[in-house]
């Protein structure tokens, strides 16, 4: 039960903070990931996160401009995405899994996916 919010229109430029809440009390044991899909393509990985947050990984295209992070007493991750771009339009999607990667496949559990729109 991974529930995401904070998608919305934004102007290139602007930023955003996605959140992903659950409440299992096992959050904390779970790696934790963000993926996308914009329209028309296939979904990929943006960022990931150790279950003590120690760890992080990212997508080149948002190298430098988004953060991953967590709060494991609250249960949630979050993603900053500053400096948007209009390519960065798409559903945003948390994940749950064991181990850390860019493959959707290696992920459990899966939230509904809340959509970030970049306007130029």
């Amino acid at each position: 039960q991974l529930q995401a919010s904070g998608g919305g229109l934004v102007q290139a430029g602007g930023s955003l903070r996605l959140s992903c809440a659950t409440p299992e009390r096992t959050f904390s044991a779970y790696v934790m990931g963000w993926f996308r899909r914009a329209p028309g393509k296939e979904r990929e990985f943006v960022a990931d996160i150790s279950w003590s947050g120690a760890i992080t990984d990212y997508a080149d295209s948002v190298k430098g401009r988004f953060t991953i992070s967590r709060d494991n007493a609250k249960n949630t991750v979050y993603l900053q995405m500053n400096s948007l771009k209009p390519e960065d339009t798409a559903v945003y999607y948390c994940a749950a899994g064991r181990t850390r990667s860019m493959s959707p496949t290696r992920y459990d559990y899966w939230g509904r996916g809340t959509l970030v729109t970049v306007s130029s």
